[in-house]
């Protein structure tokens, strides 16, 4: 296996982000903040949180994390407006498979996935497209609300 030693660099990084990430929204006051925001605003305005900031705090974070992402991927992919155009479809299936609202499962499931399809080209170069597709279809077949998240009451 040849691997650069920049996408060596982008894997370790993103890892870290990823991970980050997980930890302040799940670990952390203010993650648990933005969680009771995102499910009942008002009641989370009544305990004196200023909600419109904690939400545009969140957006500009998200912003953030996008804009790392783009500058990351820019020596690997040729910049340009639609650079993310080609994996934006499998990214959706990721957080599918992982559940929606699960950070972790997005993060599990994504570095799963990347290994599955790796494998995928190396043995059956004509299905690496579609392995996270049928991935996808299984585990809504088993589990529909994906493999880490919580079923809705």
């Amino acid at each position: 296996m040849f691997l650069p030693n920049y996408r060596a660099w982008v894997v370790v990084a993103a890892v870290i982000v990823c991970f980050g990430t997980w930890f302040l929204i799940e670990r952390t006051r203010i993650g648990s903040y933005l969680r009771a925001a995102v499910e009942n605003q008002e009641l989370v305005r009544a305990f004196g949180i200023n909600v419109p900031l904690l939400m545009t705090l969140a957006y500009g974070g998200a912003v953030a994390l996008a804009g790392f992402a783009g500058v990351m991927a820019a020596p690997i992919y040729q910049v340009s407006p639609l650079m993310g155009q080609d994996i934006i479809i499998k990214v959706f299936a990721i957080v599918v498979i992982g559940g929606l609202g699960s950070i972790l499962g997005s993060i599990v499931t994504g570095l799963g996935v990347g290994v599955i399809e790796g494998m995928t080209k190396v043995f059956y170069p004509e299905g690496s497209n579609v392995v996270v597709f049928v991935l996808m279809a299984i585990v809504l077949a088993i589990r529909p609300h994906g493999l880490f998240g919580r079923p809705r009451t």
